[in-house]
């Protein structure tokens, strides 16, 4: 008996954010797969594929979103449904990795939170993950299967490219630990200069600006980081910005957490403009005019394009959208 077999490629979608999951399936030119999630009485969640998933590359895309905890388990779930179903990969597509922030131990009997979600989705039965901007490399070294890092570097750099003149852009990152970020961003902005400054945190989401180095008088000035989660150390960094002469500040980042009092001190700081993606939903009733996205949902279908076809991620990118 002979058989040619042919490949397949499904995608679905947890409830976290299904609006760019959607987008990702209109670039690539198919529809999100049919699947059932409810909770019962009790909270537990449940899920179910309503179409037949045997022997095809099963993408579930479900970005770590408020709430967090459920949205990561939901996503563990409908893995193991596809595992169990007998799909022949399953590819976890995670715009943005929950707890990449707890990669290390800073302080005795702390967890590596980081790691534990790794071990969650390999256990489940990942075959492979797909990720944007995860908060430290290392993270990386947390999988023993592929990790597709991409970056929405690229993305950025060219929003800027279109709104503002390379010679009149500092490149500053708002504490030490970003300054290599920093650093690429302004190796692709070859007439930028760059800053950075140094920063203390005197507890959880609590930060303080100490101090700047680089010349920024009469600069407009781009702070970078992959995350906004309260906004005190960007909206810090940008109130030490314009004391130091800035002529305007604007924020880039990839992830908007946006979470507690964030839009409150967005509007506040005089950040002119808050560039962001869509890895992360805004919040709801979110209305601040000063806040712009920038869609990752061209990357991410090109990517999952490259993997169900087995070609090469950095070849399709040129080597630039990994980190």
């Amino acid at each position: 008996m002979e058989i040619v077999t042919k490949k397949r490629m499904q995608i679905f979608a947890g409830r976290g954010f299904p609006e760019l999951a959607r987008e990702v399936a209109d670039h690539l030119g198919m529809r999100l797969g049919d699947v059932d999630i409810h909770e019962f009485a009790n909270g537990e969640i449940y899920c179910r594929y309503r179409e037949n998933v045997r022997g095809s590359d099963v993408f579930v895309i479900q970005t770590h979103c408020s709430p967090v905890n459920d949205n990561i388990f939901e996503q563990l779930a409908l893995i193991d449904a596809a595992k169990r179903a007998s799909a022949k990969r399953i590819i976890a597509v995670v715009p943005h990795y929950g707890y990449a922030r707890q990669d290390r131990k800073a302080r005795s009997r702390e967890p590596i939170t980081a790691r534990l979600v790794a071990d969650m989705l390999a256990v489940a039965g990942a075959d492979r993950v797909v990720s944007v901007d995860l908060h430290s490399g290392q993270i990386q070294g947390f999988f023993d299967q592929p990790l597709d890092h991409l970056t929405a570097l690229p993305l950025l750099v060219g929003w800027l490219h279109e709104q503002y003149d390379d010679e009149h852009l500092v490149v500053a990152s708002p504490d030490a630990g970003g300054v290599r970020l920093a650093q690429k961003f302004q190796s692709r902005l070859p007439n930028a200069s760059i800053a950075f400054l140094a920063k203390t945190r005197t507890a959880h989401n609590v930060a303080k600006t100490l101090a700047l180095v680089g010349d920024v008088e009469g600069r407009t000035c781009v702070l970078v980081d992959d995350i906004i989660d309260t906004a005190g150390t960007i909206c810090g960094a940008a109130e030490a910005l314009r004391d130091h002469g800035a002529r305007s500040v604007i924020a880039v980042a990839t992830h908007p957490v946006l979470a507690g009092p964030a839009i409150e001190r967005l509007a506040a700081s005089p950040l002119e403009r808050v560039v962001v993606t869509n890895t992360l939903p805004l919040p709801a009733g979110c209305s601040l005019a000063k806040i712009e996205v920038v869609s990752v949902a061209s990357i991410v279908a090109s990517t999952m394009k490259a993997i169900f076809e087995d070609e090469s991620v950095s070849d399709l990118f040129d080597d630039d959208n990994q980190r």
